[in-house]
């Protein structure tokens, strides 16, 4: 038995039961259930697995600091280390003597109180997207991302790091303060870090991929620390965030600091996307009335006219092959004149120029053209290049199967450089200003691959993040002052080569309350756009864009509007929802009264500021419909705080068609309806 106590902190860690059987506070328990706390999986080169927890081990010796495991229905023994004193850290290590592959190891499990709306009284800041807060685990169990194993073929929607997260950490939050855990890992490897309901609770997932081979040793080479804070949740994503500032991935630095991000970025472009072809993904891909490029341009001079805004065009349905038909987009469908043109017309008022690509995906058969790919993958052996199962099958990937049927590239894999630099070097050399490359690839991370014939171990770990680290540096070389983005803000060990992408916070509502927390992170790093709202949990029956603006303007992010081809606005990319549309007067009117303020100064803080814990306010809430059925009560006023050059501010933006009684700092203020204000703090 391991007790640790310090400064009214304590643990108790029982070898012989393999749990973690207390963590208290000041009184307060947060073990509610003792669970093994460690779990492995095992392959054989069949591809059979094999897991093994803590709680089948047969022989367990206590030693000074953890214990070792061994007795098991398969050959391993596994020492556990739990540290002395607090922050606890966490280490493990598996000997193994068998010719099995450890393929993850999930360390440490620990069993959680349920949390506020599951009898309980906690809520979780977890890092998916933009970072969330969880209050209903059953609600994550109905919503975009319930718990599921991630495996191969991969999918978008895996809780795994370096994808659909962005961070390797996770906070539980209650009244008193709040539990941080933190994988720290400086090569960032491959994780799942979730939570699945167990018993009454909850348990944690801390499940490393070890990128090892069959018959090796394995281990995590690095520790989870597992620490009590106070505050909110922006107190832990501090504990996250002095972790991070001390270790930065490659490639990162602040953007004040390099001269690798454009001058056009500080300037707060307002971002419009639209489709060239069709109205929506699944529709017939025919030219429409924002076609050929130029005729865009009528529309986008009204924008620009009534907001104050420098513009980027973001064009979607533009590839010359078939949308979202990786890896090959150019030409530009329709050719390179009347685009290149546009380039032009858009550089002469000012403006940008951006396009979406469909990241390393590879197009085995377009669903909407008649284009495949299927003579190549014959004729030049590109099967090959592809990400394969424990059996060494290339299997169809799940990626937008609507859309088209296709494969997964492995980045590892010298076919695979060779497809891909083939696919997007004319790209680079396009003389456009933004490509949104990785699209489709959320973070910017690779999907799962056991191929036994490629440059990398049969197993996926921290290989995966060092070969698309390596990729991306390559491709920023190649794009030179063209910024590259990725689906979904970019995972932290990209951020330093994916300076702009469409962050996903709306998929957050899906089954949790978005939190700035990426950029309470990163921000400092790079900037994000507001995106193209894809997948909007909000319902489209109500006008939330000017909700949706105000939030991404308090999180630094860029603001996007998604066009219709007749130049009206669209609530969200992919709705099928024609008759409610966004009040467009109403929005660019909001718009530019944010253009004002930021004009007034608070774009100074916003481009590249450093966001700081928000002092506390009050104002009214509304209840908003979801798509789901249930409803989301949401601020009139969303804030945030920044720090600049020694200056602290709290920005303001009422959203509402109404106006506001904000109560902030024991004053009280009107805020007019449709506008923002900055306060400087003292």
């Amino acid at each position: 038995m391991k007790e640790i106590r310090q400064n009214g902190v304590s643990a108790v860690f029982d070898p012989f039961l393999c749990a973690l059987t207390s963590l208290c506070r000041d009184g307060r328990e947060y073990i509610a259930e003792n669970v093994p706390i460690f779990e492995l999986s095992l392959l054989d080169k069949e591809g059979e697995r094999t897991r093994v927890s803590g709680a089948e081990a047969t022989e367990v010796t206590e030693t000074a600091d953890g214990a070792v495991y061994s007795g098991f229905p398969v050959g391993v023994t596994v020492h556990v280390t739990v540290s002395s004193s607090f922050p606890l850290r966490f280490g493990i290590k598996v000997e193994n003597h068998t010719d099995l592959l450890c393929e993850w190891i999930d360390y440490p499990r620990i069993g959680l109180p349920p949390l506020r709306k599951n009898g309980g009284e906690g809520e979780l800041l977890f890092p998916y997207n933009e970072g969330m807060l969880i209050d209903d685990i059953d609600r994550k169990e109905r919503g975009w991302s319930p718990f599921f194993e991630p495996v191969y073929p991969s999918s978008a929607r895996y809780c795994v790091f370096p994808n659909m997260l962005c961070s390797q950490f996770l906070c539980y939050l209650t009244q008193d303060g709040g539990l941080y855990f933190g994988m720290e890992d400086e090569k960032r490897g491959v994780k799942q870090i979730d939570l699945k309901k167990s018993g009454t609770g909850i348990t944690t997932v801390f499940r490393s991929f070890c990128g090892g081979d069959f018959g090796k040793d394995a281990g995590r080479g690095f520790d989870t620390a597992v620490s009590f804070f106070d505050g909110g949740w922006e107190a832990g994503a501090s504990v996250y965030r002095d972790w991070f500032e001390k270790h930065l991935p490659v490639g990162a630095s602040k953007t004040a600091e390099t001269d690798s991000v454009p001058e056009w970025v500080s300037s707060s472009p307002l971002v419009v996307t639209y489709p060239v072809r069709g109205i929506h993904d699944m529709d017939k891909m025919e030219p429409n009335a924002l076609y050929p490029y130029t005729n865009a341009l009528p529309v986008l001079d009204g924008i620009a006219e009534k907001t104050g805004c420098r513009l980027m065009a973001l064009l979607m349905h533009w590839e010359g092959t078939a949308p979202w038909a990786p890896p090959y987009v150019w030409p530009p469908f329709g050719g390179t004149e009347n685009f290149f043109a546009f380039r032009d017309a858009l550089h002469e008022r000012g403006h940008l120029l951006g396009v979406y690509c469909s990241g390393f995906g590879y197009t085995l058969q377009s669903n909407l053209l008649p284009f495949n790919l299927k003579d190549e993958i014959a004729r030049e052996g590109t099967l090959a290049a592809m990400t394969s199962d424990e059996r060494g099958k290339v299997q169809i990937c799940r990626t937008c199967t609507g859309q088209r049927q296709g494969y997964d590239i492995c980045v590892a894999n010298g076919k695979a450089k060779e497809i891909l630099d083939r696919a997007y070097s004319p790209l680079f050399e396009s003389g456009i200003d933004y490509s949104q490359i990785l699209d489709q690839n959320h973070g910017g991370g690779q999907y799962l691959c056991y191929a036994r014939d490629h440059d990398h171990p049969p197993c996926p770990g921290d290989w995966m993040t060092g070969e698309m680290q390596k990729l991306l540096l390559s491709w920023n070389e190649k794009a030179g002052k063209m910024l590259l983005g990725c689906e979904s803000a970019a995972a932290e060990p990209f951020i330093g080569m994916l300076r702009m992408s469409d962050n996903r916070y709306e998929l957050d509502w899906n089954f949790g309350r978005p939190v700035p927390m990426y950029a309470f992170l990163y921000h400092e790093y790079l900037r994000n756009f507001m995106g193209n709202q894809c997948a909007c949990e909000l319902s489209s029956a109500v006008d939330t864009l000017c909700l949706r603006l105000a939030y991404s303007y308090t999180a630094g992010d860029v603001l996007t509007l998604v066009l219709f081809p007749n130049g009206e606005l669209m609530c969200n990319w992919g709705t099928r929802d024609f008759v409610h549309r966004p009040d467009k007067e109403k929005t660019l009117a909001f718009i530019a009264s944010l253009k004002k303020l930021s004009d007034e100064g608070a774009n100074r803080f916003l481009v590249d500021g450093r966001m700081i814990p928000a002092g506390k306010y009050e104002c009214g809430a509304r209840s908003y419909p979801l798509a789901s059925g249930s409803a989301e009560t949401i601020p009139d006023v969303f804030s945030t705080a920044w720090e600049k050059d020694g200056e602290r501010v709290q920005i303001f933006v009422n959203h509402t068609e109404e106006d506001v009684t904000v109560r902030f700092a024991g004053k009280s203020f009107v805020l007019p309806a449709h506008s923002g204000v900055m306060k400087y703090l003292s």
